[in-house]
């Protein structure tokens, strides 16, 4: 009777997509999840069982999100105080799997003489070393994780392979994002950890735009399918919300 006990427990434990064990759940932080992305991410992964920790550089502006997460904690990516803070709030907590989704979008850097050094800077800061900054800050709870997985939502405009003029800081920001996510992955892979980025197609969100092609629903649906079904294999890798490679 143990035996056959302990079988159902395991076989709980891997068919509940939001359970690291039959009776624990697993744990994933998602920062900017006050509106857009971030919020659905909140909806769909709570809605599967998971326990989710939303970040918000305003809680109090954070209705909805408090609405669905287990824990709504205030972020500033951008702010290395504020991400010192977020981490000895949750010391000893661990994590299974990290969203880097906070990002901004300035639309006017058109061609070379409309880019704003000052923009591209604030847009590095937040785009590039926010992510980095985030993960470096939660890697002891990341390592107490049972997934050890990390990702970072980049853009196909991040692709150099792909890239077709226009919007300087925003392109250059999710580029590097994507080598930071290469070489994180090179080092962590020994560890177990599973480091990626991922495409949301064009979304209508504030940032999207009315005229996008999806909805938050219908790209964090397979955001969050392929989130799940992140295997070792996948450690490195680059794709969009339908699980498709996209070229660097």
């Amino acid at each position: 009777m143990k035996k056959l006990l302990a079988i159902a427990l395991t076989v709980l434990s891997v068919t509940i997509p939001g359970m690291t064990s039959a009776t624990t759940p697993a744990t994933v932080l998602i920062t900017g999840a006050n509106r857009g992305i971030g919020l659905e991410y909140a909806r769909q992964f709570a809605a599967k069982g998971y326990t989710v920790i939303g970040t918000v550089r305003d809680p109090a502006d954070a209705k909805e999100l408090s609405a669905v997460a287990d824990r709504v904690e205030q972020l500033d990516v951008a702010d290395a105080a504020s991400v010192a803070a977020l981490a000895q709030r949750l010391q000893g907590v661990p994590i299974d799997i990290l969203v880097n989704n906070a990002g901004m979008f300035d639309r006017r850097d058109l061609t070379v003489d409309k880019v704003d050094f000052t923009v591209m800077e604030q847009t590095l800061a937040v785009n590039t070393l926010g992510p980095l900054r985030v993960t470096q800050a939660l890697m002891p709870n990341l390592r107490a994780g049972k997934r050890r997985t990390i990702v970072n939502m980049s853009s196909e405009l991040g692709s150099i392979e792909r890239s077709s003029g226009r919007w300087y800081a925003y392109r250059t920001s999710k580029a590097a994002l994507n080598q930071i996510t290469r070489t994180m992955s090179a080092e962590l892979a020994p560890e177990g950890f599973i480091c990626v980025v991922l495409h949301p197609g064009w979304v209508r969100t504030d940032m999207g735009g009315a005229a996008a092609t999806y909805s938050p629903q219908e790209s964090v649906a397979g955001l969050v399918a392929v989130i799940e079904k992140l295997a070792p294999a996948d450690n490195g890798r680059f794709y969009d919300f339908r699980g498709t490679a996209i070229p660097w």
